[in-house]
């Protein structure tokens, strides 16, 4: 036994006692059971030799691993213990030094460092390989079901196996730690060779995007702070797969904006997006824009839900899967619960402030393929004032300039290719998902009717043709944001200046697949 979390450690080692069990154990682990009253052999008494290094040399001797390792089936290994008068172990209770914790409290280097447990793990490990003749225990939430089964007559084959399949993870997860703060020192940086991730279950979810696929949701170690990962459910029943991917969708477009902002979601998409001089009338300029396609949405809000803006979310036509916010009064609670006919159907999600989303450059996301997974730094850079070049004739108004700002930022969210537009910082029509440019600008116009009329328009990457701008100026668009780089730019400015259409250039592409 030698472990630094001891929770419910006590009657597990007293049950384990009471067995029969001789326990051997180091350092604070042994003072704990001498504590409690228990009989404990000291490591080095069992050795005959000291621990040393300051601590650093206590477990590594052969005397412990080879009672670990031998394979008890074998004459020649029980012979060779019987020569050496070594006992063989049956049981390992270890868990390791609080690296992570070290890591979470800022500790100095010398401090981690020392922090990097070698014996534990070389236990863990020597155990786990010896499954058929050892039992592995490295959680403590383990320990009651474990001594259930050792009082009522042992362990079988396939629980060793289980827990040999536990400790082995318990030791990958923390060495993956302990890798990824060393990639400091690594030339290669954030795209390394080797690439170490790991993630814990947060909840196992009903069931994935379909109802035949199985899922759960897995968060990092160290998950940053206002996002999907840390939120706090306060109301609702259990999230699904496709509430999470929409969350998460809704949560990053209002992390863009500095004003009071809402965005509803649906399919990843926005329907609405729009800001407001508070949070109410941003979420009723949002649903706005298209009412019929927010019904059955997820709402993201960049403030706190009072409860004016609660009563405008539950107003009798809407329904909403989930609101994302910074906070919910208590009387915005309250409204959710009493909504007739929602009951628990609807799912708050509470996050604490939001950081904005440049805080996130640096940052990187993982897909997955067949066979292996893409890595990519999060899209979250903003803008450039420096690097925007107005190529018309005509020069975007204050106003204009405003709008295509907002625009630009929305676009980005939306699944190329992505067309927005927008008018008084209120997304009017989207137009997302096509396979070509030219139809995501007719949906976008469309849906937008004569609210194109005067209104800018957002494309997510450079215009092939200048077919898109010519739709968009019989439509009443008045100024164009795109990144540029086509090689029918000069006709794509042309349309525009005969039109009278002020474009600008932003040398920044946004596709999202």
């Amino acid at each position: 036994m030698s472990v630094s979390d001891k929770s419910g450690l006590e009657p597990f080692a007293r049950g384990l006692h009471a067995l029969g069990f001789e326990l051997l154990s180091t350092g604070g682990t042994a003072r704990a059971l001498r504590e409690w009253g228990l009989p404990v052999r000291e490591v080095s008494d069992y050795t005959g030799f000291p621990e040393i290094l300051e601590g650093r040399v206590k477990t590594l001797h052969p005397r412990i691993h080879a009672g670990l390792l031998a394979n008890l089936s074998l004459e020649t290994h029980r012979q060779t213990l019987e020569q050496l008068q070594i006992s063989p172990i049956a049981l390992v209770v270890v868990n390791l030094y609080p690296f992570e914790q070290a890591l979470r409290a800022g500790a100095s280097e010398a401090e981690l460092i020392e922090q990097i447990d070698i014996g534990g793990p070389t236990l863990i490990r020597a155990a786990a390989k010896n499954f058929e003749h050892v039992a592995v225990v490295v959680r403590p939430h383990d320990y009651e079901w474990v001594l259930q089964r050792l009082q009522s007559g042992g362990l079988s084959r396939e629980e060793r196996a289980l827990l040999a399949s536990r400790a082995f993870a318990h030791v990958a997860e923390y060495d993956a730690l302990i890798a990824n703060w060393f990639r400091q020192y690594d030339p290669e940086g954030d795209l390394p060779e080797t690439l170490t991730l790991t993630y814990r279950r947060l909840q196992t979810l009903r069931y994935g995007e379909n109802p035949h696929q199985r899922a759960a949701f897995y968060t990092e170690p160290f998950a940053p702070p206002s996002t999907i990962a840390t939120a706090r459910q306060i109301w609702g029943k259990e999230l699904s797969y496709n509430n999470l991917l929409d969350a998460e969708a809704a949560l990053e477009l209002v992390r863009e904006f500095e004003e009071p902002a809402c965005a509803i979601i649906k399919h990843t998409n926005p329907c609405g997006v729009a800001i407001g001089s508070h949070i109410t009338e941003a979420f009723l300029r949002a649903r706005e824009a298209d009412p019929v396609s927010a019904y059955g949405g997820i709402v993201a809000a960049n403030r706190p839900i009072d409860r004016e803006a609660a009563e405008a979310i539950t107003t009798p036509g809407n329904f909403f899967e989930v609101v994302i916010a910074p906070a919910f009064d208590p009387e915005a609670v309250q409204q959710f619960q009493e909504r007739k006919g929602w009951g628990q159907s609807v799912r708050l999600l509470e996050t604490g402030d939001l950081l904005p989303t440049q805080a996130f450059q640096g940052t990187f996301t993982v897909r997955s393929l067949a066979g292996g997974l893409l890595y990519t730094e999060r899209d979250a850079i903003d803008w450039n004032p420096d690097q925007l070049q107005v190529v018309t004739e005509r020069i975007p108004s204050e106003e204009e300039w405003a709008d295509l700002h907002f625009a630009w930022r929305v676009v980005k969210h939306v699944k190329s290719n992505a067309i927005v537009v927008a008018h008084k910082k209120q997304v009017w029509g989207v137009g997302a998902g096509q396979m070509n440019r030219v139809g995501a600008v007719r949906i976008a116009l469309e849906q937008a009717h004569s609210h194109a009329q005067g209104a800018v328009l957002a494309s997510d990457a450079f215009f092939p043709f200048p077919d898109s701008v010519e739709l968009a100026g019989r439509a009443g668009i008045r100024a164009i944001i795109q990144p540029g780089g086509s090689k029918r730019d000069p006709e794509v400015i042309a349309a525009a200046n005969e039109l009278g259409i002020a474009m600008v250039f932003t040398g920044i592409r946004h596709f999202r697949h």
